[in-house]
């Protein structure tokens, strides 16, 4: 399959005039050294989105990656979405959250290390802090008014936190990234976000895969568990992969798509970076798809909202 025919028509509205890939390549955990070359060969391959963020301390490298491979395939700067986020600083371990002031140099910063003019997407990272959650939201408004981002939105943010944001008579967001997958499908939440009109970005998608975070330093406090479940024989991730002449990893991030949600795989293997660009070649049919959304087990793995560490 060529990996980038109708490539346009994989996207979906994010604002009025913003458009947000459905594919995207996720860059966490890519060592900055690493990121320029992994990037490049993701654009070759056909991402279009590319999400990063400044506690990943990546950006120097991404940046690098996507003029690289812009140059090499004679893209433009709008034919490639690009994310980043804020890091707000986290008073419960230490951090000076960040004010408005310096929310607005934070995304400068990024700028500079990914050596862009703008981005497409600006998120705050992670509702730390209930004193300075506004204010960081204002740094954002502030920024998309200058054109530094062209949309503005959150991540690991719950129902409360956005409506906090409705309450002080600020733009809602228009995005927010979560945790979504077939075992934490959120249901409460997703259905908030439709109903507001904010898109909800899946990340960690391949949570269920046995290989999810087996890298040393990568694993997740419920990684010993997600191994033992997910290499059952009749798990339905396999099941419906051999139905289909896929990857379980396909399989999971179609759900993504088909449930509405950009999703961010990523890998550092070419083979398997082809494999989860590749989501267009084939549908999930409504009996699977069914069998798929039964699977939900509540609370998700990875960093998010219902973190203990994150401020109410």
């Amino acid at each position: 399959m060529n990996q980038v025919q109708n490539q346009d028509a994989h996207t979906q509205a994010l604002t009025k005039t913003a458009r947000i890939p459905l594919v995207g390549f996720g860059t966490y955990l890519i060592p900055d050294d690493q990121a320029a070359e992994l990037v490049a060969e993701a654009i070759r391959l056909g991402y279009r989105h590319i999400d990063t963020a400044e506690f990943y301390q990546n950006e120097v490298g991404v940046g690098q990656g996507i003029r690289k491979a812009m140059q090499e395939l004679g893209l433009k700067r709008e034919d490639i979405f690009v994310t980043t986020k804020l890091f707000p600083g986290n008073a419960a371990w230490g951090q000076t959250p960040k004010t408005t002031a310096t929310t607005i140099k934070s995304l400068n910063d990024s700028l500079a290390k990914l050596e862009l003019d703008y981005v497409d997407l600006y998120l705050i990272h992670a509702p730390f802090d209930p004193a300075q959650r506004l204010e960081q939201w204002k740094g954002l408004v502030e920024l998309q008014k200058q054109g530094k981002t062209k949309a503005i939105g959150v991540s690991n943010f719950n129902i409360s936190h956005i409506e906090e944001l409705k309450a002080a008579g600020l733009p809602q967001p228009d995005a927010n990234q979560i945790e979504l997958h077939p075992w934490s499908q959120k249901p409460e939440l997703v259905a908030y976000l439709k109903e507001n009109g904010i898109t909800a970005i899946a990340y960690s998608s391949l949570v269920p895969l046995s290989t999810w975070r087996t890298a040393p330093g990568h694993a997740s406090g419920k990684t010993a568990d997600m191994q033992a479940d997910s290499e059952q024989t009749d798990s339905p991730f396999k099941q419906l992969a051999e139905k289909y002449g896929v990857s379980e990893a396909q399989i999971l991030l179609r759900w993504g798509i088909q449930k509405g949600y950009p999703v961010l795989p990523k890998s550092v293997k070419t083979e398997r970076m082809k494999q989860n660009v590749d989501l267009f070649s084939f549908e999930i049919d409504a009996q699977d798809m069914a069998l798929l959304d039964s699977q939900d087990r509540g609370d998700g793995v990875a960093w998010g909202a219902n973190d203990p560490t994150h401020a109410a």
